[in-house]
């Protein structure tokens, strides 16, 4: 959803905040710095405020923006944590004193924000699932960069490595989320007055990552993110008045078959994580292990990226199942058969043509014995380990 035209729509927020007693997430996604998250959720925390709501600040970052700073006013501010870090004191958001306030709202800024090691959870949107689970309603914020799906993405766009990151399924999930939308001039002209970094990085910044370029890139995808957002969002509300089963496509379910060469397999959860997205189905990460791939025989390297990719299949939001057996084909086409799945995604071969030629493709095995099963063979790029994606339907 593109911002609409009333300023902040508070009140469609305070319908969401009636419905159930769990907490609500509401998310503000931005192209990149400087869109006006942060002034944004805290403009809506003072109109909340005005309208009776119990609403605190959990953890806003100014940056240093005068603007922002400003904006927070007189709103309740609820202490940070300090924590030692090697002889260092740093400040994180105060998840336990939140926990004993129990605003109805808190403010919660940088979802995708890692926390200082000896915090209770690793990830700032971990600390947001806590306070949901509370029945504490959240307010919060993120650039369309951070999504874990995009990752690959954004590094074949823009040739930047994003370290911070957040599962889509956190977006997917969230109750309501609104796209700050800013033209690429207006933001490289907010960085050129001041608004967004300190003067002294503004020349760097519009050389490198504020190119017009980058900019327009980036809110291409967070206008589709939201989109898609905002398209789940409303199937589940119209299931929900209509007491219907939930909204399916024609695909019942996705598979993606993950060996244990762990090279390209990141690209490969990513993209299965976004296809499932957006046909709005469940998705498996399967990892069929053979005899020579034994715990016994596995490179210790190799098994360590192993539970890494299944870790991060987990966190995208995808059910990993582990089978073992000589013939990984058959065990690929018997689990999906017996599980609904329609779509299976593998990445291609990088073994020889010889060793195809000797042992049998498993795509090719796929293929023939899957009747009923569509294959699609994922191609990544070589040179730098991602996905040669059409970024015109990425």
């Amino acid at each position: 959803m593109t911002d609409p035209a009333a300023p902040h729509d508070t009140l469609g927020f305070l319908e969401i905040l009636r419905r159930r007693e769990r907490g609500k997430l509401k998310v503000y996604v931005g192209s990149a710095a400087g869109t006006g998250k942060t002034f944004r959720m805290l403009q809506e925390a003072h109109d909340l405020r005005r309208r009776g709501v119990d609403v605190v600040v959990g953890f806003v970052e100014s940056h240093g923006r005068v603007e922002t700073e400003a904006q927070v006013g007189d709103l309740a501010v609820i202490p940070r944590r300090r924590i030692a870090y090697r002889n260092v004191s740093l400040e994180e958001m105060d998840l336990d004193a939140i926990v004993a306030r129990r605003p109805q709202v808190v403010i919660v800024d940088e979802l995708a924000h890692t926390n200082v090691p000896g915090s209770r959870h690793r990830k700032r949107w971990e600390d947001v699932l806590e306070l949901l689970d509370e029945g504490i309603n959240v307010i919060s914020a993120v650039n369309v960069q951070h999504l874990e799906s995009l990752n690959d993405v954004i590094q074949q766009a823009l040739g930047v490595t994003v370290r911070e990151t957040v599962p889509d399924w956190v977006l997917a999930s969230a109750d309501q989320v609104i796209n700050l939308d800013i033209s690429a001039e207006d933001l490289r002209q907010r960085l050129r007055e001041g608004k967004i970094y300190a003067p002294e990085k503004v020349p760097s910044a519009l050389q490198n990552f504020f190119t017009d370029e980058n900019l327009t890139t980036l809110r291409e995808l967070a206008l589709r993110e939201v989109a898609s957002s905002v398209d789940r969002v409303r199937e589940e509300i119209v299931r929900r008045e209509e007491g219907g089963a939930p909204v399916r496509t024609t695909v019942d379910r996705i598979l993606v078959a993950m060996s244990s060469n762990p090279t390209y397999t990141a690209q490969l959860l990513r993209r299965a994580s976004r296809i499932a997205g957006r046909l709005n189905t469940d998705w498996y990460c399967i990892y069929v292990q053979t005899p020579d791939e034994s715990a016994e025989k596995i490179d210790s390297a190799v098994q360590r990226k192993l539970v890494d990719n299944i870790q991060m299949a987990q966190a995208l939001g995808a059910e990993v199942v582990k089978l073992q057996g000589e013939d990984v084909a058959g065990a690929i086409v018997r689990f999906a058969r017996e599980h609904g799945v329609t779509l299976v995604l593998v990445g291609q071969s990088r073994r020889s043509a010889w060793h195809r030629w000797r042992h049998g493709s498993v795509i090719k095995r796929l293929i023939d014995d899957g009747a009923g099963l569509d294959v699609l063979v994922v191609s990544l790029d070589r040179r730098n380990g991602t996905e040669r994606l059409n970024t015109s339907e990425e």
